[in-house]
């Protein structure tokens, strides 16, 4: 039987093949193998449009015919990844399953993410079957190879998991729920030490829904979700396999989504993963997954894989697809309605949000870690008995004489807050009648300097050195001017302008009107006014403001008759209306038109006017990923962009850091803190690394 998504439909991407014979199959094939090369065209378009099943009659047909193993001479006639995702079609799911961890724990070292990923995601009737395979096609038993390969408590939670006993009652004990929550609390936070079996026993065997109503009541008592006391309590392989089988229980298709977005990302592709995945659930839940990768990533899973593959593999990939959710009309209405709801929490909510966990096996939307309420909170605090004296006198010994005591000046700057540090620069003048600005400057050099002088100046007065440097000299930093300008708050805007004014002699406005142009200066000039509305929503209004949205970008058959009108308008939308206001807008827009408003602007328009309202449109909708974003940019690939970096750790150190390092650790797989770690060096690491403020 076909598997059944919501409200039982069938949710996979490839059907059954109407008007099938595995014969004229067979003979297709083989005519697309026979003689000099092979017609992988026809080769990947028969494959492809055919289900599991139908695949498994052609081999049959193949032997009967032509005394030959189908698999075999795919395998001679196909070479690199494609040839690695069509045989994966080839195979029954169990025997695909089997290969995959078979490959995983052989040779030197294992994969463990290809465990974990398999192990954690299939039911009690794939796992099962996937031991069988194994058995038949091995001679082997799986249990035995992944005792053999494995260790400590990562080894103990695959053998639960190889049982495939996990109880598939939905009938929940209110009173279990209660207790197994307790029993987590007390077996990790609670404890001196973690007491793994206690979480490898109840993860490892309690039914999904009675799990999801545990974490529920898990975040009652503790105040966390059991995401984050897992990250504390455990750590390496555990760690990922038990974050995995948590996920998987919120919803598998999330977890799916995940795994091939972070394929495809950055420099390289993880093909191994990608034709994994999409091979797998393929026939399962691949619809389900186009809809969260779209709402998820605002981009479709169909654009990034053809933005990510080439040649047959491409073609191969984008029919095991099924549909492009970016073309119009494609896009899913429960996509589109999950992400309304996603927004429409983050409008009652006043903090900042990340993502949506989407339990779509039984269409119940649920926030998931991410949409967890969070105060935006800084890494850097005032000193406890602090002594704007001591620390004077401590800076004065560190510059003073032969050298400098780099290490002393990093200690006492980045661990003071601003205002401690205002009050060391009037003391260390009133002391000493020393600049210590001049000083600081004097004595350090490089990317050290910049940082522990940006440090050293208010908020106000380091934005708009940034501003200033952007647009001096040859050519301007747009990156920066919209970095600022889109994601500052008025009373910070205001400060700007003023410390620019006193900085510069010239107005913030006017510098801005000099040094850029067109549609992009109206853009900023606006920004920089800090006129920002900082009322509650307003539902009929932003029924109106999403119709102009809509007009603007060609989205709606409605015409206002005047574009120039219609432009100014949809720019005073997204410069002037309050956050809030501007959540509800983007709801009515997806309700309007089944698109992403973000995604939307992108793809109708272009340069630094693109640039500038899509950070508006980040900046609103989640501050902390968009500057988790910049951060990763960054450091990635080769080189640092250490004037981004220092620039973004300095503004954020007393705002929202600790936010952006959780929704760093949660999008990029790895935390802020090694990534500094592994881009950065000496006491430029070490102040970075300070202001951090710690390893998630």
């Amino acid at each position: 039987m076909a598997p059944t998504g919501k409200a039982g439909r069938y949710r996979g991407s490839v059907k059954e093949f109407p008007s099938f014979t595995a014969s004229q199959d067979a003979e297709a094939l083989y005519n697309a193998m026979k003689g000099f090369g092979s017609d992988k065209e026809a080769i990947l378009d028969l494959i492809t449009s055919r289900n599991n099943k139908q695949r498994i009659e052609i081999s049959q047909a193949y032997k009967s015919l032509y005394g030959k193993d189908l698999i075999a001479d795919l395998k001679r006639e196909l070479t690199g990844k494609f040839e690695r995702l069509i045989v994966g079609l080839m195979r029954p799911l169990a025997y695909f399953d089997a290969k995959e961890i078979k490959d995983a724990l052989q040779g030197i070292g294992t994969d463990e993410k290809c465990l974990i990923e398999i192990l954690a995601s299939r039911t009690n009737q794939q796992i099962h079957n996937l031991v069988e395979a194994y058995r038949d096609a091995y001679e082997k038993e799986l249990e035995a190879d992944v005792l053999g390969d494995t260790s400590g408590h990562f080894r103990k939670m695959l053998v639960v998991l190889l049982q495939g006993t996990r109880e598939e009652d939905d009938v929940v004990s209110e009173d279990l729920v209660e207790q197994d929550a307790k029993d987590l609390l007390e077996a990790g936070d609670l404890k001196w030490g973690t007491d793994e079996a206690q979480f490898i026993y109840i993860l490892g065997n309690r039914s999904k829904q009675h799990l999801r109503l545990v974490f529920d009541e898990y975040l009652k008592i503790s105040g966390k979700p059991i995401e984050d006391s897992i990250r504390g309590e455990l750590s390496g392989d555990i760690e990922k396999l038990m974050l995995a089988v948590v996920k998987c229980i919120r919803s598998t298709p999330e977890y799916f989504a995940e795994r091939l977005y972070k394929a495809m990302k950055g420099l390289g592709t993880k093909d191994n993963t990608l034709i994994r995945v999409m091979v797998s659930r393929s026939e399962i839940d691949m619809l389900d997954i186009r809809e969260v990768f779209r709402t998820k990533y605002e981009k479709s899973l169909h654009s990034m894989i053809k933005d990510d593959t080439s040649g047959e593999y491409k073609k191969a990939l984008l029919k095991l697809c099924g549909g492009d959710d970016d073309a119009a009309g494609e896009f899913f209405p429960e996509a589109a309605q999950v992400a309304y709801r996603m927004w429409e929490l983050s409008a009652v909510a006043k903090v900042e949000f990340s993502a949506l966990s989407l339990c779509l096996a039984c269409e119940v939307v649920k926030p998931s870690l991410a949409l967890m309420q969070h105060e935006l909170r800084g890494t850097v605090r005032p000193a406890a008995d602090f002594n704007a004296d001591g620390d004077a006198k401590v800076l004065r010994k560190a510059m003073k004489g032969l050298g400098t005591n780099e290490g002393a000046i990093i200690d006492v700057v980045t661990q003071r807050s601003n205002a401690q540090r205002q009050e060391i620069l009037r003391t260390y003048k009133s002391h000493f009648g020393r600049d210590l600005m001049a000083d600081l400057k004097s004595e350090l050099s490089g990317s050290l300097a910049k940082l522990i002088l940006g440090l050293m100046m208010t908020p106000a007065q380091f934005d708009a050195k940034q501003l200033k440097k952007a647009m001096e000299g040859a050519g301007t930093d747009e990156n920066i001017l919209i970095e600022i300008l889109a994601t500052r708050n008025n009373r910070e805007i205001q400060a700007i302008n003023e410390a620019y004014r006193a900085a510069y002699h010239k107005s913030l406005e006017d510098a801005l009107s000099s040094d850029t142009s067109g549609h992009f200066k109206r853009i900023l000039v606006s920004l920089a006014l800090g006129n920002r509305d900082e009322g509650e929503e307003d539902l009929t209004r932003a029924h109106e403001d999403a119709k102009v949205v809509a007009e603007s970008l060609k989205l709606s058959d409605v015409s206002s008759g005047d574009s120039t009108s219609l432009e100014t308008r949809f720019l005073s939308i997204l410069c002037t209306r309050s956050y809030p206001h501007l959540r509800r807008v983007f709801q009515e827009f997806i309700k309007m038109t089944n698109h992403d408003v973000a995604h939307t602007i992108r793809k109708h328009m272009s340069g630094d006017v693109r640039d500038a309202f899509v950070a508006i449109v980040r900046s609103v909708k989640d501050k902390p990923a968009f500057f988790a974003d910049k951060l990763y940019d960054s450091m990635k690939g080769i080189g640092t962009d250490e004037r981004t970096l220092t620039r973004i750790m300095v503004s954020r150190s007393e705002i929202d850091l600790l936010n952006i390092r959780r929704v760093f650790k949660e999008m990029h797989e790895k935390s802020l803190r090694h990534m500094i770690e592994k881009d950065t060096s000496g006491d430029y690491c070490k102040a970075l690394l300070t202001i951090c403020g710690g390893d998630d």
